[in-house]
């Protein structure tokens, strides 16, 4: 019985140590979230989710510019958003609500975190430094809204 037991035990350790092996080989990390590869692909396949990318804005080192420069760089960079928003790039857009480090999001609409990272690039706030962004891939229902 004691050997039994013993048996037992070590099959159960192989087996527990086997399906962790598997989970890993499995997974795949997207941005914050771990997701099993099966389901994104099922997922991407039917439809049911789309991969956006979310930017964090933050602020930039470089933010010493005078009134009139930060003005017309608010100016370029919101009517970079709006172009953006016409390509359909960018399908959500906004300030944070507090004075804080995090100054807004962009939530990109496009096929690869280059793209994202080249279309950034043209906004004139990030190009001088006064802001920075940080690029996560994100999951959502596609066509999903706000409401």
């Amino acid at each position: 019985m004691k050997r039994f037991v013993i048996l037992l035990c070590a099959l159960t350790t192989m087996s527990v140590a086997q399906d962790s092996k598997k989970i890993k080989e499995d997974a795949k990390v997207l941005g914050p979230v771990l997701l099993q590869k099966d389901k994104i692909r099922k997922e991407v396949k039917d439809g049911e989710m789309k991969q956006y990318f979310l930017v964090l804005l933050k602020r930039g080192p470089i933010r010493n510019q005078d009134s009139t420069t930060a003005a017309e760089l608010q100016k370029g960079h919101l009517a970079n958003i709006d172009r953006l928003y016409k390509e359909g790039k960018i399908d959500l857009a906004g300030p944070m609500g507090y004075d804080g480090d995090l100054r807004g999001i962009f939530v990109f609409n496009c096929e690869t975190y280059d793209e994202v990272l080249n279309l950034c690039a043209t906004d004139p706030s990030i190009k001088v430094g006064r802001l920075t962004v940080e690029i996560y891939s994100w999951w959502s229902a596609k066509g999903a809204k706000l409401r």
